[in-house]
């Protein structure tokens, strides 16, 4: 699995990376393996991926990064914006001397894994989009309302949380505005045709049930968006539809995500 074309014996490393206005905390477990990069959650960090990372093993190089006011180190910015997080996975490519890499994002971290996989057909090994990028209308302005006031009710507490790692140092005006962007960036006129244009292999692992502020059957409804990519493009296979919810899913099935991981790495991972 040396289908890259960085140094062979690319050393383990840890550090910052200078991105625009801000710094961003990257891993990288070095070596001759393919690279990976892991694309986080929305406001979530690399440490989410530790199951997956334990289960692939070493013959992988795995590269991983906390996303802008996330986790512990990683520096605020001005920009928060999608396009920003996308710009992120060229500037942690280049400053760890990777050319092609295997792209796997949970959540938010697939839609970004999604637009950069069909932005860079040259350079996406493929890419296993993890319980996100579903190309779903779920935005309208009753939604919109929805997640400004459960963000203002968490607002209290996220500060408490800074410290740990485990809330981003973001506003919950912030947050709230990444995530109504993310409900734009989700509707089928837009996901629909980046996924209809990426020409990679692309595995999906599916969760079931609920996501931080869905109600009812909700986030099954949004899955069931996948339906017409996978339908329009054979590039876009579902790997795996898992038990686990949306929140529990790197925790619990991690082996399904690192089976998809292994299946795009093959040599038919095209399917052709």
């Amino acid at each position: 699995m040396t289908q890259n074309s960085t140094p062979a014996n690319s050393p383990r490393w840890s550090g910052m990376v200078p991105v625009d206005d801000t710094a961003l905390a990257v891993s990288d477990t070095g070596g001759p393996g393919t690279p990976v990069i892991y694309l986080n959650g929305q406001f979530a960090t690399q440490g989410y991926w530790r199951r997956v990372l334990a289960e692939l093993g070493p013959g992988w190089r795995h590269i991983t990064y906390d996303e802008r006011a996330r986790g512990r180190r990683s520096r605020r910015s001005a920009d928060y914006s999608f396009e920003a997080a996308v710009r992120d996975v060229d500037a942690v490519l280049a400053a760890r001397g990777v050319d092609r890499a295997l792209v796997v994002g949970w959540s938010y971290g697939a839609f970004v894994g999604a637009h950069w996989a069909a932005r860079n057909p040259e350079r996406a090994l493929g890419a296993v989009l993890v319980d996100g990028a579903f190309p779903y209308d779920w935005l309208d302005e009753a939604m919109e309302r929805r997640i400004r006031k459960m963000f203002r009710r968490m607002g209290w507490f996220l500060p408490l949380l800074r410290p740990t790692g485990l809330a981003p140092r973001m506003t919950a005006e912030q947050q709230a505005e990444s995530n109504i962007e993310l409900g734009r960036i989700s509707r089928e006129r837009e996901l629909g045709p980046v996924l209809d244009g990426i020409t990679v292999p692309v595995r999906y692992v599916v969760a079931s049930g609920t996501s931080l502020g869905s109600r009812g059957d909700e986030q099954e409804r949004i899955r069931t968006g996948l339906d017409g990519a996978t339908a329009r493009n054979p590039h876009i296979r579902i790997g795996a539809k898992v038990p686990s919810d949306h929140g529990a899913i790197l925790r619990k099935d991690y082996r399904a995500i690192a089976g998809s991981v292994r299946e795009i790495a093959a040599p038919d991972g095209e399917g052709r």
